[in-house]
C-alpha cells in the first residue's frame, strides 16, 4: 500500500504537518524570540545562526515565520468553519424548502457570487476593524455562497433519493429525515469543498496582510512579514523571498491533499 502513495501527497501532508506543529508549539523549533530584535544583528543574511537572516530590527526570520503561522492557520481554520457552517445551513434550507425561501436565498448566493471577493473581504474588514480575526470572518463571508450553492445541490439530489421518500413513507417527521438522513448524506463534497478552500483561506488572509488589514505589526503573520520586507528587496532579498516560497508550499500542499480526497470519493 505504501509503494502506491504518490510522493507529492505525501510531501504535502509533510509541510501540512510541519505547518501545524510550528502553530500548536513553535517554541520547540525555534529559541528565538518573534518581536524581540538583537542589536547589531540587523539584515543579516542567511546563515548557520540564523537560518533565514533577520530582519531591519535585527528579529530572526526563522522564529518569525515559525510563530506566524499560528496567526495564518488559525484564520484560515476560522474562515473556513465560518463559510462551512452558514453555507450548509443557507444550501440546507434552501435545498428542502423548495420555494420562495429557496429562490431568495439563491439569490442572494448569486449577488455575493457577483461581487469580487478582495473586494467584498476589503470592505468587511473595513466594517469589522483591522486583525487576523476579523480579516478570518471576511475571508469566511465571501465563501459562504460557494459553501451554499454546494450544499443546496447535494440536498436537492439527496432529497429525490428512494431511501430519502422511504423515509416520510415510514411515518419519519420532516426535521427528523433532514437531520438523519439528508444532511450527513449532503455532507461529503461540501467537505471536500472545505479541504480545498483551507488553502485559499490563507492565501486570501496573507492577502489581506499584505495590504495592511491582518494583523498589527510587531504581530508576526505571513503576509504581513512579505509586506515588511519589500522595502528591502534590493538589500535583504530573503525577507520576502523565504516567507513566500514557505506561503506557496502550504497552500499548493493543501491544494494537494484536497485533491486527493476528491479522487478518493470519485
Amino acid at each position: 500500500m505504501l509503494r502506491h502513495i504518490p510522493v507529492g501527497l505525501v510531501l504535502a501532508w509533510l509541510v501540512i504537518g510541519v505547518a501545524v506543529l510550528w502553530a500548536l508549539i513553535p517554541d520547540l523549533f525555534t529559541s528565538y524570540s518573534a518581536t524581540i530584535g538583537v542589536a547589531r544583528q540587523q539584515l543579516r543574511a542567511p546563515s548557520a545562526e540564523h537560518w533565514f537572516g533577520t530582519d531591519a530590527l535585527g528579529r530572526d526570520l526563522y522564529a518569525r515565520i515559525v510563530y506566524g503561522a499560528g496567526n495564518s492557520l488559525t484564520g484560515a481554520f476560522v474562515a473556513v468553519g465560518v463559510g462551512l457552517i452558514v453555507g450548509t445551513a443557507l444550501g440546507l434550507v434552501a435545498g428542502s424548502a423548495r420555494s420562495r425561501v429557496d429562490g431568495a436565498i439563491m439569490r442572494s448566493v448569486d449577488v455575493l457570487l457577483s461581487i469580487p471577493q478582495l473586494l467584498l473581504s476589503l470592505s468587511i474588514v473595513i466594517l469589522l476593524g483591522f486583525g487576523t480575526v476579523n480579516a478570518a470572518i471576511a475571508v469566511g463571508i465571501t465563501s459562504i455562497a460557494s459553501f451554499a450553492r454546494l450544499a443546496r445541490s447535494e440536498v436537492v439530489r439527496v432529497r429525490s433519493s428512494d431511501y430519502v421518500e422511504a423515509a416520510f413513507g415510514s411515518g419519519g417527521t420532516f426535521g427528523r429525515v433532514l437531520m438523519r438522513h439528508v444532511l450527513p448524506n449532503s455532507l461529503t463534497s461540501v467537505i471536500g469543498l472545505a479541504a480545498l478552500q483551507f488553502g485559499s483561506a490563507i492565501l486570501a488572509i496573507s492577502t489581506l496582510g499584505f495590504l495592511g488589514y491582518g494583523a498589527p505589526p510587531p504581530t508576526p503573520e505571513w503576509g504581513l512579514l512579505i509586506a515588511e520586507g519589500r522595502n528591502y528587496i534590493a538589500r535583504a532579498w530573503w525577507l520576502t523571498t523565504v516567507p513566500g516560497i514557505i506561503l506557496i508550499l502550504v497552500v499548493l500542499s493543501a491544494n494537494r491533499i484536497s485533491e486527493s480526497f476528491s479522487r478518493s470519493r470519485s
